[in-house]
């Protein structure tokens, strides 16, 4: 689907080259763009059209358009909504996913961009108008509903409104009141404290006072006096007040239905649905209950698109569906992991890298030619954690565990398992990180077996081990910094594969002296490297590839083959690799192109091979979900644009990176055993009072006894499956945390680092509030005093003070009270913020929020 330029509306001119937000608003008419400074200002009598756009380090742009409508917007304005949206949707090459907002229904996507929240205005935007006009503060009473984003609603001022389910705040002119209902949950109470602040900071100026109110506290206290006058005095609410938020009745089946040219539906499928029933010519619409999907192949007409949009705007209609039933356009090839949740086969997204794929041709060509061609490096990722600890392993036969002697606790076979327990200095203690790891032909009772042993030994030692799942060929850099010198070889010893290669009438493949066998040679460093038996295949030469080096053993020589796209580091890995499987080794070395027979021959012969530069696939950013877990349902729903914030200490969540998966659990989640929680990290104290603390600018004493705290684990779904997991320790001093960062991928840590006396945040977070630090602060030397510096983190423009680096790293011998300990960079002065992170703090805040956490991370700052 294309459109010329002239048929695209003026206002779109320019939009999706720069990452964030773009906003118009449809005023007479005609599309206005919205300022920066109004960004976030809804009016209920409009149309808005809102573009979110990211710029990842690799790949193409990613765009979401959403069109939100208010309630009291007028009929030509919602349809013209429609129409601009997917108009720019073609002008950004129909490469969008597009969703309708309505007001007090948005998506979590869509609120994610304006957090803590929005607050629709009354009235009609004016791009004439800089202010509403009155001086007449009207009070409000709002609802606050959500845990990560939230959804704000006013209802009448009445007490008939209030319930015990729900977070209300009551707006007055000169003060705000929080209402937390007794059934409400912290996280709601703690959100609720955010859109306080906002409203504090953004309707106040900054000048009004704060209260909290708890359901069923009526003495005691002037505030919940003067909260309920306001209502006419006290009376009980009654316990069968309805939420001003109705709950989501059970979904329907998943039905897929092809949207014809006339604008009817015609069902294709029901439940057990398949990608190649999509056609690319053809409009399609996805009724998952609580929300619809329209699908719109690559090659459908604009026509057939617009069709199709009316056709599903009807479809709910006719249905009678709720209001809050959310519609989400999306263009073949754009489809979202909820969407491809729902059919059966869908291949997994692989994405081209086109001008990566192009520069290492280009490089093979050259080094072919014999020019001494240097790439760039790719980015660095050291280890968090200290390797310099001791090591134990152990093999698992069965019920029976034997623990190798040193020298052999590097040589892995990929039928067995293992059980690696890494001990290395922490803060005041030694920590534990345990592995099991699990061979990629081990047996499933092997494997079983593992998993036990490790909780047993794990629950017998002291302090909070972390604990990691791995299965063999998808290890995590972590594990393979912590091994340092690697070398897995094919077959098995335990009695389980041996028993299961008899039964099956298999060839025991289990490595032997005597035995051809091909070695390939990979790593990073002499602390970091790896030699890995392939699959003895017909023609092994097959598993040859010009990027390696490898190593050939045959019961009468030994080649070493290297590649000739192997660079100088290669080479040296290889000749260390060399020495530690057999120092008594004479082997001939060959490069590719250079054969003997004899080589051939003992690789079954010549083979067709990979001959290009081997380049790392296409990775996604990290995506976050929280997890509710209970004894009859488990249910995931992913945190959109998510911070540290998000980590909330009632909450399970999972960090999928792709290449590993992180679960958090928090200290107060509802997990009731503890061999689902390997530790991540500790947050002390619940999220509604730590925000309570700073919302009145009062110190909180969060400290907790570590022995009571709870566990948190990363591990697979079963026991079988290939993806790696990784996990973050707690330790601290020279141990932040053993996060499996993989070079070149948008990896990160999911961990919290473990505070036994966190410094509490005493610095009031509303404008006009006074700043102040620790009270030791005004009796340093000059050079240790404080000075004020304004940093913009977020668009925000927030005082801050100067403090050295010493003294704001995690695990200070000084730390500083008194800071935003989310924010711990952004009081290094100007030049060490340069001397540390070697950008400008305006560079860094322009960085996605990953990536400013890994930064932060490798400098003890997060």
């Amino acid at each position: 689907m294309s459109l010329l330029s002239k048929d695209i509306d003026s206002a779109f001119e320019g939009a999706g080259s720069k990452a964030g937000l773009e906003i118009w608003c449809i005023e007479n008419l005609r599309l206005v763009r919205i300022p920066k400074s109004s960004h976030g200002k809804f009016y209920a009598g409009n149309a808005y059209v809102v573009l979110n756009t990211i710029l990842p380090k690799n790949g193409p742009p990613w765009h979401d358009v959403h069109y939100w409508l208010g309630n009291d917007t007028k009929e030509v304005d919602l349809a013209m909504a429609s129409d601009k949206a997917l108009e720019l949707d073609a002008a950004l090459g129909s490469c969008t996913v597009q969703y309708k907002e309505l007001q007090g229904l948005e998506t979590q996507k869509f609120l994610s961009y304006f957090k803590p929240c929005i607050i629709p205005l009354e009235g009609a935007y004016s791009s004439q108008e800089a202010h509403l006009n009155g001086d007449t503060y009207k009070v409000s009473l709002l609802t606050c509903k959500g845990d990560h984003v939230v959804h704000i609603k006013e209802v009448p001022f009445s007490r008939s409104s209030l319930n015990h389910d729900d977070v209300f705040i009551l707006d007055t002119a000169s003060k705000v009141f929080l209402f937390s209902g007794c059934n409400s949950t912290i996280q709601e109470r703690a959100k609720g404290l955010e859109v306080v602040q906002y409203i504090k900071e953004n309707k106040h100026g900054g000048k009004c006072e704060v209260a909290t109110i708890e359901d069923g506290k009526f003495v005691g206290d002037s505030d919940v006096g003067e909260f309920w006058s306001l209502f006419g005095g006290f009376a009980p609410i009654p316990r069968d007040s309805p939420s001003s938020f109705q709950k989501q009745s059970d979904t329907p089946p998943v039905k897929l239905s092809w949207i014809t040219i006339q604008g009817k539906l015609c069902q294709t499928g029901t439940d057990s649905l398949h990608k190649k029933m999509l056609e690319t010519d053809k409009c399609y619409l996805l009724d998952c209950g609580a929300e619809v999907f329209v699908w719109m192949g690559r090659h459908s007409s604009i026509s057939e698109r617009k069709i199709s949009i009316s056709a599903a705007e009807g479809f709910l209609r006719d249905q009678n569906r709720s209001t809050g039933t959310h519609l989400t356009f999306l263009t073949e090839g754009l489809e979202s992991s909820i969407f491809r949740s729902y059919f059966d086969d869908w291949p997994q997204k692989v994405e081209p890298k086109l001008y990566e794929e192009g520069r290492g041709k280009v490089a093979a060509i050259f080094k072919q030619q014999g020019y001494d061609v240097k790439e760039l490096p790719e980015e660095d990722c050291e280890p968090f954690i200290n390797c310099r600890g001791t090591l134990k392993v152990w093999r698992v036969n069965g019920d029976e565990l034997s623990l190798l002697p040193v020298p052999e606790q590097t040589k892995l076979f990929s039928g067995d398992c293992y059980l690696v327990q890494f001990t290395y200095a922490g803060n005041d203690r030694d920590e534990n990180l345990f592995f099991a790891w699990l061979g990629c032909s081990s047996v499933m009772e092997d494997r079983k077996a593992t998993i036990s042993h490790m909780n047993a030994i794990a629950d017998s030692t002291k302090g909070n081990p972390v604990l990691a799942q791995v299965v063999g060929d998808n290890e995590p850099v972590q594990f393979f910094s912590i091994i340092q010198k690697l070398i897995i070889f094919k077959g098995g010893m335990s009695k389980g594969y041996k028993k299961f290669i008899a039964e099956n009438g298999l060839t025991d493949e289990t490595y032997g002296e005597n035995k051809t066998a091909l070695f390939r040679v990979q790593g990073t460093s002499p602390h970091n490297m790896q030699a890995i038996q392939l699959d003895p295949l017909l023609q092994v030469s097959s598993s040859l590839n010009s990027s390696y080096c490898y190593i050939l053993q045959t019961e009468t020589f030994i080649f070493t083959w290297i590649g000739n796209l192997s660079s100088t580091q290669d080479h040296d890995l290889l000749d260390r690799m060399l020495e530690l499987i057999d120092p008594t080794w004479q082997p001939t070395s060959v490069r590719e192109g250079t054969e003997p027979d004899t080589f051939w021959n003992a690789l079954g012969g010549k083979a067709e091979y990979p001959r290009e530069k081997e380049m790392k696939g296409y990775t996604e950013d990290p995506h976050l979900f929280v997890v509710n877990v209970s004894e009859d349902e488990f249910k995931v729903k992913e945190i959109y644009n998510f911070s540290q914030d998000d980590l909330t200490t009632e909450d399970v969540l999972v960090l999928d990176c792709h290449r590993e998966i992180y679960v958090w659990i928090g200290c107060h989640s509802n997990i009731r055993s503890k061999q689902q929680a390997l530790t991540l990290g500790l947050m002390h104290g619940n999220s509604f009072e730590r925000k309570l603390a700073l919302l009145k600018g009062k110190p909180q004493n969060l400290e907790v006894s570590r022995r009571n705290s709870w566990k948190a684990y990363s591990r697979e779904t079963t026991p079988d499956s290939s993806r790696s997991q990784s996990v973050s320790s707690n330790g601290q001093g020279r141990s932040v945390s053993p996060a499996s960062m993989v070079s070149g991928s948008n990896s990160m840590s999911s961990s919290n680092h473990l505070f036994s006396r966190p410094a509490p945040i005493a610095r009031k977070l509303f404008s006009g509030s006074s700043l102040h630090g620790s009270p030791a602060a005004e009796q340093r030397s000059p050079s240790q005093s404080a000075s004020y510096i304004q940093v913009d983190g977020s668009g925000d423009c927030v005082n801050f003070l100067i403090y050295p680096y010493e003294r704001l790293k995690v695990m200070s011998n000084d730390p500083v009270a008194g800071i935003n300990v989310t924010k711990r960079e952004a009081y290094l002065s100007d030049e060490e913020f340069q001397g540390k992170f070697g950008m400008t703090k305006g560079a860094f805040y322009e960085l996605p929020k990953w990536r400013q956490n890994k930064l932060k991370m490798s400098l003890n700052l997060f």
